[in-house]
Protein backbone atom coordinates (compact mmCIF):
# COMPACT_ATOMS: atom_id res chain seq x y z
CA UNK A 1 0.00 0.00 0.00
CA UNK A 2 1.38 3.42 -0.94
CA UNK A 3 1.59 6.40 1.40
CA UNK A 4 -0.91 8.19 -0.85
CA UNK A 5 -3.41 5.36 -0.44
CA UNK A 6 -2.94 5.38 3.32
CA UNK A 7 -3.49 9.16 3.43
CA UNK A 8 -6.70 8.84 1.43
CA UNK A 9 -8.07 6.02 3.59
CA UNK A 10 -7.31 7.75 6.87
CA UNK A 11 -8.44 11.25 5.91
CA UNK A 12 -11.19 10.82 3.32
CA UNK A 13 -12.59 7.32 2.78
CA UNK A 14 -16.12 6.88 4.10
CA UNK A 15 -16.50 10.52 5.12
CA UNK A 16 -19.49 11.91 3.23
CA UNK A 17 -19.13 15.33 4.82
CA UNK A 18 -21.96 16.86 2.81
CA UNK A 19 -24.26 14.67 4.92
CA UNK A 20 -23.13 16.30 8.15
CA UNK A 21 -22.73 20.03 7.46
CA UNK A 22 -19.25 19.62 5.88
CA UNK A 23 -17.78 19.15 9.33
CA UNK A 24 -14.13 18.03 9.24
CA UNK A 25 -14.60 15.68 12.21
CA UNK A 26 -17.48 13.23 11.75
CA UNK A 27 -20.35 13.40 14.24
CA UNK A 28 -20.91 10.95 17.05
CA UNK A 29 -24.31 9.47 16.20
CA UNK A 30 -25.15 8.64 19.79
CA UNK A 31 -28.40 6.77 19.30
CA UNK A 32 -29.59 3.32 20.20
CA UNK A 33 -32.11 2.93 17.36
CA UNK A 34 -33.39 4.45 14.12
CA UNK A 35 -36.88 5.42 12.93
CA UNK A 36 -38.65 4.42 9.69
CA UNK A 37 -41.21 6.12 7.49
CA UNK A 38 -43.05 2.99 6.39
CA UNK A 39 -43.77 -0.52 7.58
CA UNK A 40 -42.04 -1.89 4.49
CA UNK A 41 -38.81 0.02 5.28
CA UNK A 42 -38.90 -1.42 8.80
CA UNK A 43 -39.63 -4.89 7.42
CA UNK A 44 -36.59 -4.73 5.14
CA UNK A 45 -34.34 -3.55 7.97
CA UNK A 46 -35.53 -6.31 10.27
CA UNK A 47 -34.79 -8.86 7.56
CA UNK A 48 -31.26 -7.59 6.91
CA UNK A 49 -29.58 -5.71 9.75
CA UNK A 50 -26.34 -5.43 7.77
CA UNK A 51 -28.17 -3.68 4.93
CA UNK A 52 -29.04 -0.51 6.84
CA UNK A 53 -29.47 1.17 10.18
CA UNK A 54 -31.90 -0.46 12.59
CA UNK A 55 -30.29 -0.68 16.01
CA UNK A 56 -26.80 0.44 17.08
CA UNK A 57 -26.00 -2.99 18.45
CA UNK A 58 -25.46 -3.78 14.76
CA UNK A 59 -24.70 -0.85 12.46
CA UNK A 60 -24.20 2.80 13.39
CA UNK A 61 -23.11 5.70 11.12
CA UNK A 62 -20.07 6.65 13.20
CA UNK A 63 -18.96 3.03 13.43
CA UNK A 64 -19.50 2.61 9.67
CA UNK A 65 -16.90 5.26 8.85
CA UNK A 66 -14.38 3.44 11.03
CA UNK A 67 -15.29 0.04 9.51
CA UNK A 68 -14.66 1.28 5.98
CA UNK A 69 -11.28 2.74 6.87
CA UNK A 70 -10.05 -0.28 8.80
CA UNK A 71 -11.15 -2.71 6.09
CA UNK A 72 -9.33 -0.67 3.45
CA UNK A 73 -6.14 -0.49 5.54
CA UNK A 74 -6.16 -4.30 5.82
CA UNK A 75 -6.96 -4.76 2.14
CA UNK A 76 -10.15 -6.54 3.21
CA UNK A 77 -13.63 -6.72 1.72
CA UNK A 78 -15.25 -6.05 5.07
CA UNK A 79 -14.63 -5.41 8.75
CA UNK A 80 -16.29 -5.57 12.14
CA UNK A 81 -15.27 -3.42 15.09
CA UNK A 82 -15.69 -4.84 18.60
CA UNK A 83 -15.57 -3.28 22.04
CA UNK A 84 -12.22 -4.98 22.76
CA UNK A 85 -9.55 -7.10 21.12
CA UNK A 86 -10.61 -10.05 23.28
CA UNK A 87 -14.14 -9.80 21.87
CA UNK A 88 -12.79 -9.92 18.32
CA UNK A 89 -10.77 -13.03 19.17
CA UNK A 90 -13.74 -14.76 20.77
CA UNK A 91 -16.15 -14.04 17.92
CA UNK A 92 -13.69 -14.99 15.18
CA UNK A 93 -12.78 -18.33 16.75
CA UNK A 94 -16.32 -19.22 17.86
CA UNK A 95 -17.69 -18.51 14.40
CA UNK A 96 -15.42 -21.10 12.77
CA UNK A 97 -15.82 -23.97 15.25
CA UNK A 98 -18.50 -26.36 16.45
CA UNK A 99 -18.97 -29.41 18.60
CA UNK A 100 -16.34 -32.02 17.89
CA UNK A 101 -14.13 -29.66 15.93
CA UNK A 102 -10.42 -29.08 16.54
CA UNK A 103 -8.12 -26.05 16.59
CA UNK A 104 -4.36 -25.82 16.08
CA UNK A 105 -2.89 -22.75 17.77
CA UNK A 106 0.52 -21.24 18.29
CA UNK A 107 2.02 -22.04 21.66
CA UNK A 108 1.26 -19.56 24.47
CA UNK A 109 -1.04 -17.17 22.59
CA UNK A 110 -2.44 -13.99 24.13
CA UNK A 111 -3.91 -14.75 27.57
CA UNK A 112 -7.56 -14.28 26.62
CA UNK A 113 -7.19 -16.29 23.43
CA UNK A 114 -5.79 -19.15 25.46
CA UNK A 115 -8.65 -18.79 27.94
CA UNK A 116 -11.09 -19.29 25.06
CA UNK A 117 -9.22 -22.41 23.96
CA UNK A 118 -8.67 -23.92 27.40
CA UNK A 119 -11.78 -22.92 29.36
CA UNK A 120 -14.69 -21.92 27.12
CA UNK A 121 -14.51 -24.08 24.00
CA UNK A 122 -13.95 -27.42 25.78
CA UNK A 123 -17.43 -26.99 27.26
CA UNK A 124 -18.75 -27.42 23.72
CA UNK A 125 -16.51 -30.29 22.72
CA UNK A 126 -13.86 -28.23 20.91
CA UNK A 127 -10.23 -29.25 21.54
CA UNK A 128 -7.04 -27.27 20.89
CA UNK A 129 -3.52 -28.46 20.11
CA UNK A 130 -0.66 -26.00 20.69
CA UNK A 131 2.40 -26.04 18.44
CA UNK A 132 5.67 -24.24 17.87
CA UNK A 133 4.35 -22.25 14.95
CA UNK A 134 7.75 -21.36 13.54
CA UNK A 135 8.00 -24.74 11.76
CA UNK A 136 5.37 -25.47 9.11
CA UNK A 137 5.73 -29.22 9.69
CA UNK A 138 4.33 -28.75 13.21
CA UNK A 139 1.07 -27.39 11.79
CA UNK A 140 0.82 -30.30 9.40
CA UNK A 141 1.57 -32.90 12.09
CA UNK A 142 -1.03 -31.46 14.49
CA UNK A 143 -3.80 -31.39 11.90
CA UNK A 144 -6.51 -34.03 12.13
CA UNK A 145 -9.70 -34.66 10.18
CA UNK A 146 -11.75 -32.42 12.50
CA UNK A 147 -9.35 -29.46 12.45
CA UNK A 148 -11.32 -26.33 11.55
CA UNK A 149 -9.03 -23.43 12.53
CA UNK A 150 -5.36 -22.50 12.52
CA UNK A 151 -4.84 -19.69 15.04
CA UNK A 152 -1.69 -17.60 14.56
CA UNK A 153 -0.04 -14.70 16.37
CA UNK A 154 2.80 -13.20 14.36
CA UNK A 155 4.80 -11.76 15.98
CA UNK A 156 3.59 -12.53 19.48
CA UNK A 157 4.03 -9.90 22.16
CA UNK A 158 6.82 -11.37 24.35
CA UNK A 159 9.52 -13.18 22.38
CA UNK A 160 8.14 -12.09 18.97
CA UNK A 161 8.02 -15.59 17.50
CA UNK A 162 6.76 -15.49 13.92
CA UNK A 163 4.95 -17.88 11.65
CA UNK A 164 5.43 -18.03 7.89
CA UNK A 165 1.98 -16.66 7.12
CA UNK A 166 1.96 -17.55 3.45
CA UNK A 167 3.12 -21.13 4.07
CA UNK A 168 0.58 -21.73 6.85
CA UNK A 169 -2.19 -20.19 4.74
CA UNK A 170 -1.34 -22.45 1.80
CA UNK A 171 -1.35 -25.55 4.01
CA UNK A 172 -4.67 -24.53 5.56
CA UNK A 173 -6.27 -23.90 2.20
CA UNK A 174 -5.24 -27.34 0.98
CA UNK A 175 -7.02 -28.86 4.01
CA UNK A 176 -10.11 -26.64 4.00
CA UNK A 177 -9.06 -24.97 7.26
CA UNK A 178 -9.74 -21.33 8.20
CA UNK A 179 -6.74 -19.22 9.26
CA UNK A 180 -7.00 -16.47 11.87
CA UNK A 181 -4.04 -14.25 12.79
CA UNK A 182 -3.60 -11.70 15.57
CA UNK A 183 -1.80 -8.82 13.82
CA UNK A 184 -1.74 -6.46 16.82
CA UNK A 185 2.05 -6.20 16.94
CA UNK A 186 2.42 -4.80 13.43
CA UNK A 187 -0.95 -3.29 12.48
CA UNK A 188 -1.88 -3.41 8.77
CA UNK A 189 0.62 -0.63 8.08
CA UNK A 190 3.56 -2.93 8.86
CA UNK A 191 2.11 -6.34 7.95
CA UNK A 192 -0.73 -7.35 5.63
CA UNK A 193 -1.79 -10.93 6.45
CA UNK A 194 -4.74 -11.07 4.04
CA UNK A 195 -2.42 -10.45 1.09
CA UNK A 196 -0.41 -13.47 2.26
CA UNK A 197 -3.49 -15.70 2.12
CA UNK A 198 -4.78 -15.50 5.71
CA UNK A 199 -8.61 -15.62 5.99
CA UNK A 200 -9.23 -13.43 9.04
CA UNK A 201 -6.92 -10.74 10.40
CA UNK A 202 -7.63 -9.29 13.83
CA UNK A 203 -5.99 -6.69 16.00
CA UNK A 204 -6.61 -4.81 19.18
CA UNK A 205 -7.53 -1.22 18.32
CA UNK A 206 -6.86 -0.31 21.95
CA UNK A 207 -3.18 -0.06 21.18
CA UNK A 208 -1.74 1.65 18.09
CA UNK A 209 -5.02 2.64 16.44
CA UNK A 210 -6.38 4.37 19.54
CA UNK A 211 -2.93 5.60 20.44
CA UNK A 212 -3.92 7.57 23.54
CA UNK A 213 -4.60 4.87 26.16
CA UNK A 214 -8.17 6.06 26.59
CA UNK A 215 -10.33 3.67 24.55
CA UNK A 216 -10.80 -0.07 23.98
CA UNK A 217 -11.54 -1.71 20.65
CA UNK A 218 -10.99 -4.78 18.50
CA UNK A 219 -10.88 -5.20 14.73
CA UNK A 220 -11.69 -8.22 12.57
CA UNK A 221 -11.18 -8.10 8.78
CA UNK A 222 -11.74 -10.58 5.97
CA UNK A 223 -13.95 -11.50 3.04
CA UNK A 224 -17.49 -10.14 3.14
CA UNK A 225 -19.04 -13.62 3.21
CA UNK A 226 -17.19 -14.57 6.42
CA UNK A 227 -17.71 -11.18 8.07
CA UNK A 228 -21.43 -11.27 7.21
CA UNK A 229 -21.76 -14.70 8.81
CA UNK A 230 -20.11 -13.43 12.00
CA UNK A 231 -22.26 -10.26 12.01
CA UNK A 232 -25.51 -12.22 11.74
CA UNK A 233 -24.56 -14.62 14.52
CA UNK A 234 -21.75 -13.97 17.00
CA UNK A 235 -21.60 -10.18 16.62
CA UNK A 236 -25.32 -9.51 17.12
CA UNK A 237 -25.95 -12.34 19.59
CA UNK A 238 -23.09 -11.54 21.95
CA UNK A 239 -23.64 -7.78 21.71
CA UNK A 240 -19.92 -7.00 21.60
CA UNK A 241 -20.00 -4.23 19.00
CA UNK A 242 -18.20 -0.98 19.73
CA UNK A 243 -20.14 2.06 20.93
CA UNK A 244 -20.33 5.24 18.78
CA UNK A 245 -18.24 7.43 21.08
CA UNK A 246 -15.46 4.85 21.28
CA UNK A 247 -15.55 4.47 17.50
CA UNK A 248 -15.16 8.24 17.23
CA UNK A 249 -12.13 8.13 19.53
CA UNK A 250 -10.58 5.43 17.33
CA UNK A 251 -11.21 7.59 14.26
CA UNK A 252 -9.37 10.41 16.01
CA UNK A 253 -6.45 8.12 16.82
CA UNK A 254 -6.37 6.73 13.30
CA UNK A 255 -5.63 10.20 11.88
CA UNK A 256 -2.12 10.17 13.33
CA UNK A 257 -1.35 6.44 13.09
CA UNK A 258 1.36 6.64 10.37
CA UNK A 259 3.14 9.54 12.07
CA UNK A 260 3.06 7.87 15.48
CA UNK A 261 4.32 4.55 14.16
CA UNK A 262 7.15 6.27 12.33
CA UNK A 263 8.24 8.22 15.42
CA UNK A 264 7.92 5.18 17.69
CA UNK A 265 9.94 3.05 15.27
CA UNK A 266 12.71 5.64 15.03
CA UNK A 267 12.90 6.02 18.82
CA UNK A 268 12.89 2.25 19.29
CA UNK A 269 15.99 1.90 17.12
CA UNK A 270 17.86 4.36 19.35
CA UNK A 271 16.69 2.70 22.57
CA UNK A 272 17.59 -0.71 21.14
CA UNK A 273 21.10 0.47 20.28
CA UNK A 274 21.59 1.78 23.82
CA UNK A 275 20.33 -1.41 25.48
CA UNK A 276 22.42 -3.72 23.31
CA UNK A 277 25.54 -1.81 24.30
CA UNK A 278 24.90 -1.76 28.04
CA UNK A 279 26.90 -4.13 30.23
CA UNK A 280 23.90 -4.92 32.47
CA UNK A 281 21.90 -6.34 29.54
CA UNK A 282 22.50 -9.92 28.43
CA UNK A 283 20.25 -9.90 25.38
CA UNK A 284 17.55 -7.93 23.59
CA UNK A 285 14.78 -9.48 21.50
CA UNK A 286 13.49 -7.46 18.55
CA UNK A 287 12.24 -9.03 15.31
CA UNK A 288 13.90 -6.61 12.90
CA UNK A 289 17.38 -6.82 14.40
CA UNK A 290 19.86 -9.02 12.47
CA UNK A 291 20.53 -11.11 15.59
CA UNK A 292 16.88 -12.16 15.88
CA UNK A 293 16.49 -15.89 15.05
CA UNK A 294 13.73 -15.25 12.51
CA UNK A 295 15.13 -12.01 11.12
CA UNK A 296 14.91 -13.06 7.47
CA UNK A 297 11.26 -14.09 7.82
CA UNK A 298 10.51 -10.83 9.64
CA UNK A 299 12.05 -8.85 6.77
CA UNK A 300 10.09 -10.91 4.27
CA UNK A 301 6.59 -10.36 5.69
CA UNK A 302 6.90 -7.23 7.86
CA UNK A 303 7.52 -3.61 6.87
CA UNK A 304 8.25 -2.47 10.41
CA UNK A 305 8.26 -3.52 14.03
CA UNK A 306 7.06 -0.49 16.01
CA UNK A 307 7.88 -0.17 19.71
CA UNK A 308 7.94 -3.50 21.54
CA UNK A 309 11.18 -5.19 22.58
CA UNK A 310 12.17 -7.60 25.35
CA UNK A 311 15.33 -7.52 27.47
CA UNK A 312 17.06 -10.04 29.70
CA UNK A 313 19.32 -8.78 32.46
CA UNK A 314 22.70 -10.33 33.18
CA UNK A 315 21.79 -10.59 36.85
CA UNK A 316 18.95 -13.08 36.80
CA UNK A 317 17.28 -12.86 40.18
CA UNK A 318 13.69 -11.86 40.81
CA UNK A 319 14.93 -9.15 43.16
CA UNK A 320 17.10 -7.56 40.46
CA UNK A 321 14.33 -7.67 37.88
CA UNK A 322 11.92 -6.05 40.31
CA UNK A 323 14.48 -3.46 41.37
CA UNK A 324 15.11 -2.46 37.77
CA UNK A 325 11.42 -2.08 36.94
CA UNK A 326 10.62 -0.21 40.14
CA UNK A 327 13.59 2.16 39.65
CA UNK A 328 12.27 3.56 36.38
CA UNK A 329 11.04 7.10 36.93
CA UNK A 330 9.31 7.95 33.66
CA UNK A 331 8.63 4.59 32.02
CA UNK A 332 5.51 3.33 33.74
CA UNK A 333 4.82 -0.25 34.78
CA UNK A 334 1.59 -1.43 33.13
CA UNK A 335 0.09 -3.90 30.68
CA UNK A 336 -0.71 -3.09 27.05
CA UNK A 337 1.20 -0.89 24.61
CA UNK A 338 0.59 1.44 21.67
CA UNK A 339 -0.27 4.63 23.58
CA UNK A 340 1.68 7.85 23.97
CA UNK A 341 3.42 6.63 27.13
CA UNK A 342 6.37 4.25 27.40
CA UNK A 343 5.75 1.15 29.50
CA UNK A 344 7.54 -1.78 31.10
CA UNK A 345 6.23 -5.12 32.32
CA UNK A 346 8.24 -8.04 33.74
CA UNK A 347 7.08 -11.55 32.93
CA UNK A 348 7.46 -12.52 36.57
CA UNK A 349 4.56 -10.22 37.48
CA UNK A 350 2.29 -13.01 36.23
CA UNK A 351 4.20 -15.76 38.01
CA UNK A 352 3.88 -16.68 41.68
CA UNK A 353 6.99 -15.83 43.69
CA UNK A 354 7.52 -19.48 44.59
CA UNK A 355 7.27 -20.50 40.92
CA UNK A 356 9.90 -18.11 39.57
CA UNK A 357 12.68 -20.10 37.93
CA UNK A 358 15.81 -18.23 36.79
CA UNK A 359 16.69 -21.21 34.60
CA UNK A 360 13.48 -20.65 32.62
CA UNK A 361 14.36 -17.99 30.05
CA UNK A 362 10.78 -16.81 29.70
CA UNK A 363 10.61 -15.97 33.41
CA UNK A 364 13.42 -13.45 32.84
CA UNK A 365 11.66 -11.44 30.15
CA UNK A 366 11.18 -7.72 30.70
CA UNK A 367 9.04 -6.20 27.95
CA UNK A 368 9.59 -2.56 27.09
CA UNK A 369 7.27 -0.42 25.00
CA UNK A 370 8.77 2.73 23.51
CA UNK A 371 6.19 5.50 23.29
CA UNK A 372 6.22 9.06 21.98
CA UNK A 373 8.60 10.64 24.49
CA UNK A 374 12.00 11.91 23.34
CA UNK A 375 14.34 8.91 23.00
CA UNK A 376 17.04 10.65 25.02
CA UNK A 377 14.56 11.07 27.86
CA UNK A 378 13.81 7.34 27.83
CA UNK A 379 17.46 6.30 27.52
CA UNK A 380 18.38 8.45 30.52
CA UNK A 381 15.65 6.76 32.55
CA UNK A 382 16.80 3.29 31.50
CA UNK A 383 20.42 4.16 32.26
CA UNK A 384 19.73 5.29 35.83
CA UNK A 385 17.55 2.21 36.50
CA UNK A 386 20.24 -0.13 35.15
CA UNK A 387 22.83 1.53 37.39
CA UNK A 388 20.73 0.49 40.38
CA UNK A 389 21.34 -3.21 39.65
CA UNK A 390 25.03 -3.14 38.77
Amino acid sequence: MTSEEISYIINELGEDRENYFNAIAPPIVQTSNFAFNSVNELRLALGDEMGGYLYSRGLNPTVEILRKKLAALDGAEDCLVFNSGAAAIFASVLSQTGSGRHIVSVRAPYTWAQRVFDVLLPRFGVATTYVDGSDITNWDAATINSTAVYYLESPNSWDYALQDLRAVAELARSRGIVTIVDNSYCTPLYQRPLELGIDLSLQTATKYIGGHSDVLGGVLCGKHEIIRKIFDSEYLSIGSGIQPFNAWLLLRGLRTLPSRLERISNSTRLVLEFLRGHQAIESVLFPLHPDFPQYELARKQMNGACGLLTIILRRKTAAQIERFCESLRHIRMAVSWGGHESLVIPKLAGIGAADFDPANREHLYIRLYVGLEEPEYLIADLRQALEKIE
